[in-house]
């Protein structure tokens, strides 16, 4: 009986974070970080204004499904207000998570810790990391910059 309501508790934060998502649109005078899921056709435009080392705003926009849409929503309500190292972090630990690795520091990925399942599910893994990608890009981006 547990397990179906913590499936069930899964399903609401994940269609939660799909159908309505957190920090959906673009940032002005920012550079759009575009990247696309062949796979299954998921595509995103990240926007991240950094404040120096921190994530001080972030926003995407673009097509996806469910997962990618979710935890795109996720990843942006997990990173804002960080600095870059533990934006990056987060990304690795999240990048472990949905491939199978458990990690007492999941806690840190906020609702995208919901996301641990999709481990079950390797052909999603990639949907999952696309928005977290983009971040990297982003990141790397910003260091070059600099």
């Amino acid at each position: 009986m547990a397990l179906s309501k913590l499936d069930s508790l899964y399903m609401a934060v994940v269609s939660d974070h799909s159908k309505n998502p957190h920090h959906h649109g673009f940032l002005e005078d920012v550079k759009q970080i575009n990247l696309n899921n062949p796979t299954c056709g998921d595509v995103i435009s990240l926007s991240v204004q950094f404040d120096g080392d921190t994530i001080s705003d972030i926003a995407f926009a673009g097509e996806g499904c469910t997962i990618s849409t979710a935890s795109s929503s996720m990843m942006t309500d997990a990173v804002i207000g960080k600095t870059k190292e533990e934006a990056l972090e987060l990304a690795e630990i999240f990048s472990k998570m949905v491939q199978g690795e458990k990690d007492e520091r999941q806690k840190a990925l906020g609702d995208a810790e919901f996301l641990a399942g999709v481990s079950k599910f390797p052909q999603r893994i990639k949907c999952s990391t696309l928005a977290w990608n983009a971040l990297k890009k982003a990141i790397e981006q910003e260091e070059q910059k600099q």
